[in-house]
């Protein structure tokens, strides 16, 4: 039933430009982790309503999620980071060949070593993290400072293809992996500072509130 409706959702979603598609083909291809297409089309809607000036991205892949937001939102500046060399360079160069390369600043590292240099950039409305899922808290502790007032943490991968439900687990690279994003989540759902709902779309999705001081 969940597949049927899941299937029938994407039906609808408006065809996206050719090098969209260009780039999921690939992503599907190579096996490169962009977010779901239902998943995408609930931030973007978000994003939206939210209307930031300035988003942080953390987890670059190829450029796809980077160059959607800038699409959805002529006006906003994203900053993303992507630490691995190949695709960096893919990144690069699609979002060279778009017509959203004055609105994406691309940073070359890893995003627990970089901190001054995206610190310049700032400060962000929201945060979206889709990156190395065992590094979450992580990233959040160390980023979420950067982030104006009443700003949104956005957090793409939280139920890890329903993984997070399994009581047993073979691997035990995935089971440690799940766990730590069960952990994520069950200190996210609790932090003092952020109110947050995970949505089961795509593969879940996190949406952190910042609370007023």
């Amino acid at each position: 039933m969940k597949d049927r409706i899941h299937s029938y959702i994407e039906s609808l979603i408006k065809e996206r430009d050719l090098l969209f598609q260009e780039m999921e083909s690939y992503a599907s291809l190579h096996n490169v982790p962009i977010m779901e297409l239902s998943g995408i089309e609930v931030l973007l809607q978000l994003l939206r309503m939210q209307e930031p000036k300035r988003i942080l991205e953390i987890g670059t892949a190829i450029g796809y999620s980077a160059m959607r937001m800038a699409q959805a939102l002529p006006e906003t500046e994203i900053v993303t980071i992507e630490r691995d060399d190949e695709r960096y360079d893919l990144a690069i160069q699609n979002i060279t060949k778009s017509e959203y390369a004055s609105q994406i600043n691309i940073l070359k590292g890893d995003a627990l070593d970089i901190y001054q240099e995206v610190k310049d950039f700032g400060p962000y409305d929201a945060i979206f993290i889709d990156a190395a899922k065992g590094q979450y808290m992580k990233f959040f502790e160390l980023y979420t400072p950067l982030l104006s007032t009443n700003g949104y943490v956005y957090t793409d991968n939280v139920l890890f293809k329903g993984l997070v439900t399994e009581e047993t687990i073979e691997s035990k690279r995935i089971r440690n992996l799940v766990g730590k994003i069960k952990k994520y989540n069950e200190w996210l759902m609790n932090h003092d500072h952020y109110l947050t709902t995970i949505v089961p779309v795509g593969d879940g999705l996190a949406i952190s509130k910042k609370m007023s001081e």
